[in-house]
């Protein structure tokens, strides 16, 4: 785990995000959304929920909000995520979490960028070329690489990410590949209408293509799409394999995120 970055800077931006990102309600995503008390809860189109935390409860009222919660899905018999930051109070809230059944899962990293600051230069390997797509087609060829890489079923990607384009915090979606058209890099951004950040999301590289600043230059080119729409910062939730290539290129670590799931 890279250390995270506590400069007067990192903690500015840090609070920017939990003032502009955490605290909107963002895209329903064909489902629905809510204010709970000190929550934001959303419910997908598919029943599955996630709880975006905003602060501000203690004690007998945070346990009554997440046991709250747990009934809500109950009676739904659906899932539901509590994302989890580690500057979130109080600091017991992971264990009041747990008490009432939520799991954590994988953790993440919160890596937040000047885009002043981030790799501007788009550098490619040889018969590589990046190019953003649209199409059904191409999103299914996206898939594939991504199967390739991960070896499971990514079958939801072409439809989410046809409804992530057209979305009010819209997409743009980037993809790497050869001279004969193989996709061997894929990834996107969206930019979250009315705030100053876009967020960073896949980045997926097929192995024998690792290694040669494919990934760099995929952030490099989406961080030109955000400047170029007026975007001053860029977010991304990094897994343990991606956080120390974004952070030696600019982005600033500055929490820990876990998403606690609890299931019926």
């Amino acid at each position: 785990m890279i250390p995270l970055d506590t400069s007067p800077q990192a903690l500015a931006l840090r609070a920017a995000y939990d003032e502009q990102i955490r605290s909107r309600p963002g895209s329903a995503n064909g489902g629905t959304i809510e204010h709970v008390g000190a929550l934001i809860r959303k419910v997908g189109f598919e029943g599955d929920g996630f709880l975006q935390y905003l602060g501000g409860v203690d004690g007998a009222e945070l346990d009554r909000l997440i046991a709250d919660q747990v009934e809500y899905f109950t009676k739904l018999g659906a899932k539901v995520e509590w994302k989890y930051y580690s500057h979130d109070l109080p600091a017991d809230l992971p264990e009041r979490l747990a008490k009432t059944g939520f799991v954590p899962d994988e953790e993440e990293c919160l890596l937040i960028g000047d885009v002043e600051e981030l790799p501007t230069d788009v550098v490619l390997p040889e018969g590589i070329r990046l190019r953003e797509v649209t199409s059904r087609a191409d999103l299914e060829r996206m898939q594939a690489m991504e199967e390739e890489v991960w070896g499971y079923s990514h079958s939801w990607l072409p439809d989410a990410l046809t409804a992530a384009l057209a979305d009010e915090d819209p997409a743009a979606v980037v993809v790497a590949e050869t001279d004969e058209g193989k996709v061997v890099c894929a990834s996107w951004i969206r930019f979250h209408t009315g705030t100053d950040f876009a967020s960073l999301w896949g980045g997926s590289t097929l192995a024998e293509w690792r290694g040669r600043g494919i990934y760099r230059a995929q952030v490099a080119y989406r961080r030109n799409l955000a400047v170029e729409r007026g975007y001053r910062y860029l977010q991304v939730d990094a897994s343990p394999d991606s956080r120390g290539i974004l952070a030696r290129l600019g982005l600033r670590p500055v929490s820990v995120t876990v998403p606690y799931i609890w299931k019926p």
